[in-house]
């Protein structure tokens, strides 16, 4: 009987996966949007594939301990999709949804692979929503936050110069330190501060002088990154700018300029980097180098391949032998053991959630808030290019999280800042276009 439980629950849990992300796009409809049925609908599917997920795990390794993790999420999960609107009433509900999506398949992906690590990404995931909850309110009362635009780039600078002095080593690279014993990425919670100067310095002032400071202050960032060999970080900081100042000149010699600079400066990375030449060795050719360089990739791509369509089942695959399949890899893992349609469904999830973030950008009409929703929409859909992207061989590895679903303390907690803040932007667009006759409305 549980074998049979098993293999349907393989198939029950794609096609679910794709109505959820189908629902999805429908909600990018304003019409759609406003009808909270479709939000139901989300939902409901969501905890049902949490609760099949999790009794493939009990099943197969029939240990309790997933049984007790699978309330303690769900727990979350709930309180998370039913607070959060009752706090924020104006709350974009797709972008909600989205992230209880990413942060329940997370969980059990993880649990999957090591249940101490769920564990501590459990505790993590609670503390971020903690500190995220005031975000919408703390933006709805700041006022001075577009005066500071000098202040996010040297503490930004700052912060990740102080990884540069006193980092760990972790595989050649300076990405992290440890503080009374709990270790902490810089890099990820600058990535906010940088969006926050881009927008201060371009939202009333995109002269030629201006790009040209904001870059010098930008280049310094990316230049420190280079320098701890954050190269994969340096990369998101670099194509924000771009961007960014593109949104705010709409001057398409700014792209062309970007365009021509990165591939310098990628060329630059080649022929400075060992691991860089050694990374694009493997991306050309990994199966030349499949026991040394081309390991990871390979393993990477025989885990997807292996998974088919439908996948193996949870622990019925062999995602372990896929190097660092916890942080870089874990979307084949996904693809592994939860199949292609549910990997294409998660691509998919995330590139709804871009074009959410996209359609609220263009609705804002304070151009320094429309500048922050669009410069972390373009490093959020950046970092997952990167991720997804090196894990099929589309391009070269560059060592990042997929956002949400990666184990990683630092990772989740900014992205789920970033959501926060793009909520409480939207709710605030929301409050600002409501008809005068509802606010006088007691």
């Amino acid at each position: 009987m549980q074998e049979y439980v098993k293999e349907l629950s393989k198939y029950i849990i794609a096609v679910l996966m794709a109505v959820h992300t189908f629902c999805g796009f429908l909600c990018l409809s304003d019409r759609i949007e406003k009808n909270g049925m479709i939000h139901v609908v989300q939902n409901l599917l969501l905890f049902s594939i949490q609760f099949l997920m999790f009794i493939n795990l009990a099943l197969v390794t029939k240990d309790m301990q997933y049984i007790f993790f699978y309330i303690f999420v769900q727990a979350f999960l709930l309180a998370t999709a039913v607070m959060v609107p009752v706090v924020y009433e104006k709350v974009n509900r797709l972008l909600l949804d989205n992230m209880c999506m990413l942060l329940g398949t997370g969980m059990c992906v993880i649990s999957r692979l090591s249940f101490k690590k769920a564990v501590k990404q459990y505790i993590i995931v609670l503390i971020s929503l903690a500190i995220a909850l005031f975000i919408p309110w703390i933006l709805s009362r700041i006022r001075f936050l577009k005066k500071l635009t000098w202040v996010y780039a040297g503490v930004g600078i700052a912060m990740l110069s102080v990884v540069l002095i006193l980092g760990e080593v972790t595989h050649g690279s300076k990405l992290s330190f440890s503080l009374w014993g709990v270790s902490f990425q810089p890099s990820e919670f600058v990535k906010i501060m940088f969006v926050f100067f881009l927008a201060g310095a371009l939202w009333e002032n995109t002269s030629f002088a201006r790009v040209a400071l904001t870059a010098v202050l930008a280049g310094i960032h990316v230049v420190v990154l280079v320098v701890s060999k954050d190269l994969g970080s340096a990369l998101i900081f670099f194509i924000a700018y771009v961007f960014v100042v593109f949104a705010a000149t709409r001057n398409y010699l700014y792209l062309l300029a970007g365009a021509v600079g990165g591939s310098g400066a990628a060329w630059g990375a080649y022929r400075l980097f060992a691991h860089v030449r050694d990374r694009v060795t493997a991306w050309q050719n990994p199966w030349t180098y499949i026991d040394s360089k081309g390991y990871a990739i390979t393993q990477s791509l025989f885990a997807i391949g292996t998974g088919s369509w439908f996948g193996m089942g949870l622990f019925q695959g062999n995602p372990k032998a896929i190097p660092y399949v916890e942080a870089d890899f874990v979307f084949s893992s996904v693809c592994e053991e939860l199949g292609v349609i549910f990997g294409i469904c998660i691509v998919l999830v995330t590139l709804s959630s871009f074009l959410a973030m996209l359609k609220i950008a263009s609705e804002i009409k304070d151009r320094f808030y429309q500048l922050i929703v669009y410069g972390i929409g373009i490093m959020y859909i950046f970092q997952i290019f990167l991720t997804i992207g090196g894990g099929i061989k589309l391009i070269p590895l560059t060592g990042v999280t997929l956002p949400f679903i990666s184990y990683g303390g630092s990772s989740v907690m900014t992205t789920m800042i970033m959501f926060f803040i793009i909520q409480g932007i939207y709710i605030r667009l929301q409050q600002e276009t409501r008809p005068k006759a509802a606010r006088k409305t007691p």
